[in-house]
């Protein structure tokens, strides 16, 4: 096992994962002084004069001989060669200098540095960010003789030659945003470096912040000042005269946007290891050999039948293994080997994985393309393990393999994806006799099966080595006491509960769950989870409730609860949270194979269950959404208030992204669509919602309901103005306004006509908004409508202000703020409150402008509106670091990225680099709101 010695931080050697102990601090500088000097010789007295200082030659040298051998002793185990070498004069380590920490990150800076000269600059970022990821703290922290201090000291000034030799370039890639961040703790811990602060001056002005370039400037130069009593050298003081003089030459001619991910969200999403999981040593071990992070990049692959055990192996071995892999474990079920349910398209298992990784929302990018590009991006530097279940081919998971050499893949698949390129491939066949019977005794107890061998071996036999069906099996035996195995034997001998479905591998686990969903029917309480299973297999939806089940089966709650808790006895159904529950795949494919008697009608009662508890949700989160698109054949689930209806919005997310793209007609679609905009809306979340409402917006169109389809055009204009896509917005706003002429509600225009004058408005064509805002205007005065007339007066003082008629715009938020008066909205006040602190802000009247900015965050906290609180948070500290009130303002800094930590749309790393900085950048999530 190879040795690694590090001196970039506290001394340590490592034989593999765990520390070899020295004892003796002259043991340990010899070994350090030799390991600086690794695969060449030191000279005896140079160790001498350096670890021995004043002894006497005669008495050190017998004692370096002696330090020596103990050194031999104590790292012999850990190598099949002698370490040390005795050699004329001196002694030499001869170890592979890699395996040294100070030679590593010298021999990558200097390829970083070659790459940079040949024009390589992606290489060179990579080389320069493994150098720097070397660094555990101060090197050689713990030695103290001055040799040591000489040598932390050098190797201390090559690590600030590397930062500041990386930060020029990537300030050539035009990453001065995330650069300006990074360096500034650079700066402020060594002020007398003149390279680096003119770095971050000059990142700070390509970011857009030339007052704080300057700032850095006069910093730098009192310090220089005040310690050495000289001026700036020439370059830093020319590059303060160009700041000043907005000299174009500092500009990047072909600036280049990249976002990086500081420190990444760990995930660990590994389901629950199987308790009953037995044998398989053999596959066990290949799997571990083959995901060994010592081999660089590592994807294994298992194929076999359904119900094979794939799953589970690869759960198994990951939740051994997963101590490894420092950057978290992701989990991800592909769906290629579940009935009822479509394989996820590339970019739907990019947009989990990204959200794995820590991002959501627009974070996530909205093209296969750009979700790989970036994929790739944030696992290049990492160590995880990703789980990929269930793939269909080689298609949908060649995007989905990570990039990074530390990371691992293991993929489970039907098909052998044999062109899968580097992967190493174990076929899973059934279990032999031994591993059967042990799996049996394991879940039925031991002394049941001991008793009765001969009919453990016909259970064996009639399961044809299947886990799955050994396992349900066996489940029954341990859930009935009472029961001989002989019985269970007896009753899978019959061929109409067991037929001929074994001798067939796919058909295996259909005769195994067949057998369990028989018993259930014939036993007191369990008719009733019989009877559900196969409604559940009907929704879609990730996880099953008993209110959703209810529905389904149309009973009363606690019943279908009942019959829930049955079939999780049965292991039919998984746990998967309080009160929720998942299927295997492999159950649900079982499920959707027996339709219940009269589907549609369960249908429509399941996916009207969630269209009403989301129509009941809007109205309680947004008073003024309106009458529902579409009223539902079900009451729903009874939420009491707002605040229950975000907490029920939240915990039913994916389903009801589910049930919303399981929707059949149109009604049901465009009413579903509708009712989840605002409350999504609220959290930052509408861009979950963009294949929702273009599908809406289809099926609105073939049967000719205008006006649902101009709502849902309406909202998918709102999701490209937040992502930035105005040309894409203003095409479906122009079309919702078209839609609102044919559906002969010409004052509904109202609406999409305001969202044009918000699209106008952000991108500079101020007399367009105003035109818009107008025509909109007129539209709510007609029809009496005052949340659209406050809604539309409020989006007019952001043109006002921008158009320098300060004045006229606070008058006009004064107006906007009354017109909610007699609305009775939190929401509406809130966002109007908030305008007129802006122009106030604009007006120069800051004092107002912070105190109107607090009323604001009030109301929108008092109506759940968690993207508005954000922004909001954002311009009230922007405001009150303008008055001084810095710690104030770095409250409502904290408060802002809270907020979007809440809905996922800033990772924690993300808002640990924003508040290292002195004045937090805009996170991208609000970047485009007003």
């Amino acid at each position: 096992m190879a040795l690694e010695i590090g001196l970039l931080g506290p001394w340590q050697i490592l034989a593999g994962d765990e520390p070899v102990r020295l004892a003796g601090q002259r043991r340990v500088g010899v070994l350090a002084r030799l390991s600086l000097d690794t695969g060449r010789v030191v000279r005896a007295d140079r160790i001498l004069a350096d670890i021995w200082e004043d002894s006497s030659a005669a008495t050190a040298a017998k004692q370096l001989h002696i330090v020596i051998s103990k050194l031999r002793e104590a790292l012999g185990p850990h190598a099949t060669e002698e370490l040390i070498e005795t050699v004329p004069g001196g002694y030499r380590l001869a170890l592979d200098p890699d395996r040294v920490d100070a030679h590593l990150f010298a021999r990558l800076a200097e390829r970083a540095r070659t790459a940079c000269a040949e024009g390589d600059s992606a290489a060179a970022d990579g080389l320069f960010r493994a150098a720097l990821r070397l660094w555990r703290g101060e090197p050689l922290a713990g030695l103290t003789a001055p040799w040591a201090r000489i040598e932390a000291a050098r190797l201390e000034e090559e690590h600030h030659t590397v930062v500041e030799d990386h930060a020029e370039l990537r300030l050539a890639a035009g990453d001065h945003h995330t650069l300006a961040t990074d360096l500034a703790a650079h700066v402020r811990a060594h002020p007398l470096r003149e390279r680096p602060a003119a770095q971050l001056m000059l990142a700070l002005h390509r970011a857009g912040r030339p007052s704080e370039a300057l700032d850095v400037y006069q910093g730098t130069r009192r310090v220089m000042v005040a310690e050495l009593g000289i001026e700036p050298g020439a370059e830093l003081r020319r590059l303060h005269q160009a700041v000043l003089a907005k000299d174009p030459a500092l500009d990047l001619a072909t600036p280049a946007r990249r976002t990086t991910v500081s420190e990444p969200y760990v995930p660990a999403e590994l389901p629950a290891d199987t308790h009953a999981f037995t044998a398989r040593a053999a596959e066990i071990d290949h799997l571990r050999a083959a995901l060994d992070p010592a081999q660089g990049p590592a994807i294994a692959v298992i194929d076999g039948p359904g119900g094979i055990g794939k799953s589970a192996l690869a759960v198994h071995v990951a939740h051994a293994l997963a101590a490894r892999f420092t950057d978290g474990v992701i989990y991800l079920d592909l769906h290629g080997a579940t009935d009822g349910l479509r394989p996820l398209a590339p970019i739907e298992a990019l947009g989990r994985l990204l959200r794995s990784l820590g991002l959501d929302g627009p974070a996530v990018p909205a093209t296969a393309d750009e979700a790989a590009a970036r994929y790739r991006s944030l696992t290049s530097a990492r160590n995880v393990l990703i789980i990929l279940d269930n793939a269909l081919d080689t298609r949908q998971v060649r995007p989905l393999i990570p990039a990074g050499s530390g990371c691992a893949a293991v993929i489970t698949s039907r098909q052998a994806l044999t062109s899968v390129d580097g992967a190493s491939r174990l076929n899973l066949s059934g279990l032999g006799p031994s591993d059967s019977t042990a799996l049996l005794a394991r879940i039925a107890g031991p002394g049941r099966v001991h008793a009765e061998p001969e009919a453990a071996g016909r259970i064996i036999e009639l399961c044809g080595g299947l886990p799955l069906a050994l396992r349900i099996a066996a489940a029954r035996l341990a859930a009935r006491p009472g029961w001989t195995l002989s019985h269970l034997a007896d009753r899978l001998a019959d061929a109409t509960r067991r037929l001929d479905t074994l001798e067939h591998a796919d058909l295996a686990v259909r005769a195994g769950i067949a057998v369990s969903l028989h018993h259930l029917g014939e036993e007191p309480g369990g008719r009733d989870a019989a009877h559900v299973l196969p409604l559940l297999g009907l929704l879609d939806t990730p996880t099953h409730t008993p209110a959703a089940t209810a529905a389904l089966a149309g009973w009363p709650e606690a019943r279908a609860e009942a019959a829930l808790e049955r079939l999780l006895d049965a292991r039919l159904l998984e746990p998967a949270g309080h009160g929720r529950y998942r299927f295997h795949d492999l159950i649900r494919l079982y499920a959707r194979e027996q339709p219940p008697a009269e589907p549609a009608a369960a249908l429509r009662r399941g996916l009207h269950h969630y269209l009403a508890t989301a129509n009941t949700a809007t109205g309680l989160v947004h008073v003024q959404a309106g009458k529902p698109a579409c009223a539902a054949d079900q009451p729903g689930v009874a939420l009491a208030g707002a605040r229950e209806a975000g907490r029920w919005i939240e915990a039913e997310r994916d389903n009801l992204l589910a049930v919303a793209r399981q929707a059949g007609d149109p009604g049901t679609a465009v009413g579903l669509a509708i009712a989840l905009h605002w409350p999504f809306n609220y959290r930052g979340w509408v861009t979950q919602l963009a294949d929702v409402h273009r599908n809406a917006a289809e099926a609105a169109a073939r049967c000719g309901d205008w006006a649902g389809q101009a709502q849902v055009e309406g909202f998918l204009g709102w999701i490209h103005r937040d992502q930035g896509r105005y040309g894409q917005a203003i095409d479906h706003l122009e079309r919702a306004v078209a839609c609102w002429d044919r559906a002969a509600l010409p004052h509904r225009k109202a609406g999409p006509l305001n969202k044009l004058g918000v699209v106008h408005t952000v991108t500079g064509r101020l007399d367009l908004a105003l035109e818009n805002l107008a025509q909109a205007l007129d539209l709510a005065e007609e029809a009496g409508d005052h949340y659209a007339r406050g809604a539309v007066l409020n989006n007019r003082v952001h043109v006002l202000y921008r158009q320098g008629r300060f004045e006229e715009a606070v008058e006009q938020a004064r107006a906007a703020i009354a017109e909610w008066d007699g609305v009775g909205m939190p929401y509406g006040e809130g966002v109007s409150r908030a305008t007129l602190a802006r122009a106030l802000m604009h007006a120069g009247r800051l004092t107002e402008a912070a105190d109107t900015h607090q009323v604001a965050l009030t109301l929108m906290r008092e109506a759940g509106y968690r993207i508005g609180y954000a922004v909001t948070a954002w311009w009230s500290a922007q405001t009150r670091h303008a008055l001084g009130r810095h710690a104030e303002a770095r409250q409502d800094w904290r408060n802002c990225f809270d907020a979007l930590l809440e809905s996922r749309l800033l990772t924690q790393a993300d808002v640990d680099g924003l508040l290292d900085q002195p004045v937090p950048d805009m996170p991208g999530p609000i970047r485009h709101m007003l």
